[in-house]
């Protein structure tokens, strides 16, 4: 069955292959460029009236209102069949996706991607899934790695209007449920709320993040290479504070367009220091938006990640095994990292929580054919609005009512 067109589905005009413009360019003159071409969005009233308790009853609420997603899946160098599986895992048709491998990778690793993507006729029929044909350099210690992130969320900004998060992901997250689940917590979900781990209290992280100055050759070079250190260090600043937090985010479209667009300088100014912040990622949007006034009520500080930690924490998190299964279900959150290729926690994931068969999508409510008959149901497609969450929905509505409690939520926010 085929679907039934909307007036907003994806303009069927989109090439699949994006070309790009370099780092170095975008990290210097986006903001200007878009501020000036682009008409300035309103900004939102303040949310200090934000509801403090989650009514997620279906019957009390009546026919939710479906947000739609926009992934930024990235990768590099030997990534393909990684982020081909993210894509498989995290895609349905309500949502926009947009696949980045780094410079690093060839260009038949991003041929070989954008031929997947074509041949898969519920991406030909929706037109939702977007290839990065001419990639950016990321070091990922220094500002290339928010500068890329920033040109992807641009991309969407002028490619599609409809969508209300965006999630960055790599090749080594993994979804612990369904779209489904998702698109059925978050169609309850105030549109104003940004998932962002986040606090003011850097400790070491003045001394070795905010204090020294960095230089990224990955800016103005086509290779990779490590940074340099300046001799000289600077001073904390005193215009605005700095918050640092996990490099994964959910943020609203509103808050990007703010972000990009710079109708404000703070964003602006942001971007220029953080040019010389080692690990950016994990600083810029914190900082951003707990420094606005717009959007510093509009925090959640999660990110909605299953992340495991040595004690004391070292610079990267614990790849995670079968071990972890049981608390990475427990914990409500709708993703985790970091996992290496092909994992048996990876096929156990896809086996108990997604009921994804191998090579295919996460099933859903917009797969019409018969799971009895057909190793693959989505190979059918109908309504993309018809929404079938699991018991999985339950456990991230119970972290969603933990995260919204009156006492919990408000303690949390920009201090």
């Amino acid at each position: 069955m085929k679907r039934n067109h909307s007036s907003n589905h994806q303009n069927p005009k989109r090439k699949w292959l994006i070309p790009t413009i370099s780092i170095f360019i975008f990290s210097m003159t986006l903001f200007l460029i878009l501020s000036i071409t682009q008409t300035k969005p309103s900004s939102p009233s303040s949310s200090s009236s934000i509801i403090t308790e989650l009514n997620l009853n279906l019957g009390e609420m009546g026919l939710p209102n479906f947000p739609k997603f926009a992934y930024f899946l990235t990768g590099t160098k030997g990534d393909v069949s990684r982020v081909k599986r993210v894509l498989q895992a995290v895609y349905h048709p309500r949502n926009y996706y947009m696949v980045h491998l780094d410079l690093e990778a060839s260009d038949e690793e991003r041929l070989e991607l954008a031929k997947y993507v074509k041949s898969e006729s519920v991406v030909r029929e929706f037109r939702n899934v977007m290839v990065v044909g001419k990639a950016d350099l990321v070091t990922y210690k220094g500002p290339t790695m928010i500068a890329c992130t920033l040109h992807g969320v641009a991309l969407f900004l002028k490619k599609v209007q409809d969508w209300d998060w965006f999630i960055n992901l790599s090749a080594s997250d993994y979804p612990l449920m369904s779209q489904d689940d998702l698109l059925h917590i978050f169609s309850f979900i105030p549109r104003d709320l940004n998932f962002i781990e986040h606090t003011s209290n850097i400790g070491w992280k003045e001394y070795q993040r905010a204090k020294p100055i960095i230089i990224d050759p990955g800016l103005y070079h086509s290779k990779k290479s490590g940074v340099y250190w300046a001799k000289e260090k600077r001073s904390v600043p005193s215009s605005f504070k700095l918050f640092t937090g996990s490099a994964w985010v959910v943020l609203t479209k509103p808050f990007l367009e703010f972000c990009v667009w710079g109708w404000d300088n703070l964003p602006r100014t942001l971007l220029m220091y953080y040019t010389n912040f080692l690990s950016s990622p994990e600083g810029y949007f914190h900082t951003v938006i707990c420094n606005q006034k717009d959007y510093q009520n509009t925090t959640i500080n999660h990110d909605l990640h299953y992340i495991k930690w040595d004690n004391p924490p070292k610079q990267h998190p614990l790849f995670l095994n079968l071990e972890h299964f049981d608390d990475m279900v427990q914990s409500g959150a709708p993703f985790a990292r970091k996992f290496t290729q092909d994992d048996p926690v990876l096929d156990k994931i896809d086996k108990q929580l997604l009921r994804r068969s191998p090579g295919r999508f996460t099933p859903g409510g917009w797969c019409a054919g018969n799971q009895l008959l057909s190793k693959d149901p989505c190979s059918v497609h109908g309504n993309p609005n018809v929404v079938k969450p699991t018991l999985s929905s339950k456990k991230l509505e119970n972290l969603m009512v933990k995260l919204l409690d009156s006492e919990n939520f408000r303690s949390k926010q920009c201090k």
